[in-house]
């Protein structure tokens, strides 16, 4: 018979120290898991500060206080506006059909510089985008009317100068490689994993844009993770038939995307569309028709490039769409409409220009700068003339209600 081993007297307590233990390695497992994980897209984010050294989002108080509006004229022919704000505050309206050109202010749009020229032949292509990691801005710049040759124009300077880049975009999964004209400028993305990518929207013209391949076309996107340098293209947009569109990151760092539709047979086809991107601007989910948002003339069914901004208020989704607004047959009456929940309802909108219209594009004014607290709409005003409007959300707000929902309590009370 073998001998049986003696039991040791604290053999029970080494026991549960062991279990101990487990628990609290299998604890520490878990929690370092967690931390490598993105926040839940539900919650708002902190937005990260900018290449100036500034608060990339700030209070709301700016915006509002006594109401503001003026409006100046910027340039006198052409087309094809887009207007942004640099990591400084310097506002600078781009602008060009045969050229391309730009205008800077460096005291919050109150007067601006002369014309300094990006490109001199070309055609302006939208989607601007400052770098608020690196402080660039990006212009993009066509030999033609899309589709055609693109070059990239970056300004390391605020504006001032400008230097010419080829640029190289990734096919997306059909194959197709975008044209850039002529959306609403970019953004650089503020949250969640993917935080200081670029992104604008772009859009495949198939063959051309004859009508006969206007069924063909859809908007997409297209984001850089290296300042620019390389790019690549998001899944298309959810319907086919559109093109010319916006975008904009909202507090719980989802994207939302509104688009112009380019296809009179499609349905409602006088209405905007929107839809909605969780994975930083690769895929698009939540496609619907937001008929509150009229995309052009509400006659021809031809649509109008719109501008889109959301304000960079820290953990509030304003955001602000403009467009012409009208039952008649002619691009007028540019309006901006007003929404509050990241783009489910606007509730509010606001005439600002009861003559022609056209193309338009909006940018808003950076914490602690001289641009702080100020809404930009550069607009098409007829004639080949481009104009802008300064204004704060104080004046939108006193607008007319649409029906589609209702103003926040919160904001309400800020507004007194």
């Amino acid at each position: 018979m073998l001998p049986i081993a003696p039991s040791l007297p604290f053999a029970p307590q080494l026991h549960r120290l062991g279990r101990i233990l487990s628990l609290l390695l299998l604890l520490t497992l878990a929690t370092s898991a967690q931390g490598d994980e993105p926040a839940h897209r539900d919650e708002p984010q902190p937005a990260a500060r900018t290449a100036a050294d500034k608060p990339a989002e700030g209070p709301l108080e700016p915006f509002l206080g006594h109401a503001r509006f003026e409006t100046q004229q910027l340039f006198e022919s052409q087309r094809f506006p887009n207007v942004v704000v640099t990591t400084d505050g310097t506002v600078v309206a781009v602008w060009g059909q045969k050229n391309v050109r730009v205008r800077r202010s460096g005291d919050g749009g109150a007067t601006f510089e002369p014309e300094i020229v990006v490109a001199a032949s070309g055609i302006h292509s939208g989607g601007a985008t400052v770098d608020e990691q690196r402080g660039d801005l990006l212009v993009f710049v066509e030999d033609r009317h899309p589709p055609a040759p693109l070059t990239l124009y970056r300004s390391r300077d605020q504006g001032r100068s400008w230097a010419a880049e080829k640029v190289t975009i990734a096919p997306d999964r059909h194959g197709n490689v975008p044209s850039m004209h002529m959306n609403e400028h970019g953004i650089t993305l503020r949250r969640g994993p993917q935080a200081g990518r670029l992104l604008r929207a772009a859009r495949y013209y198939a063959a051309g844009n004859r009508r006969g391949q206007w069924s063909q076309h859809y908007t997409t996107a297209i984001y850089s993770d290296d300042g620019g340098a390389t790019w690549k293209t998001s899944d298309p947009f959810p319907e086919m038939g559109t093109g010319e569109a916006t975008l904009a990151e909202r507090a719980d760092g989802s994207v939302y995307y509104n688009s112009r539709l380019h296809w009179p047979q499609a349905r409602r086809p006088t209405s905007r569309r929107h839809a909605v991107s969780r994975d930083s601007g690769a895929t698009w989910d939540d496609w619907a028709i937001v008929d509150v948002l009229p995309d052009g003339p509400q006659t021809t069914a031809y649509g109008c490039m719109g501008g889109l901004v959301r304000l960079p208020v820290e953990d509030r989704d304003i955001l602000l769409f403009s467009n012409v607004d009208t039952r008649g047959a002619r691009r007028e009456r540019t309006t901006v409409w007003v929404s509050c929940d990241g783009g489910a309802t606007w509730p509010l909108k606001r005439l600002v220009d009861e003559g022609p219209g056209g193309y338009s594009s909006l940018a808003a004014g950076r914490p602690e700068t001289a641009s702080e607290g100020s809404i930009y709409l550069l607009y098409e005003a007829g004639g080949g003339r481009a104009r802008l409007a300064r204004s704060n959300l104080s004046w939108l707000l006193a607008g007319e209600a649409t029906g589609d929902g209702q103003l926040p309590a919160w904001l309400a009370r800020s507004s007194e």
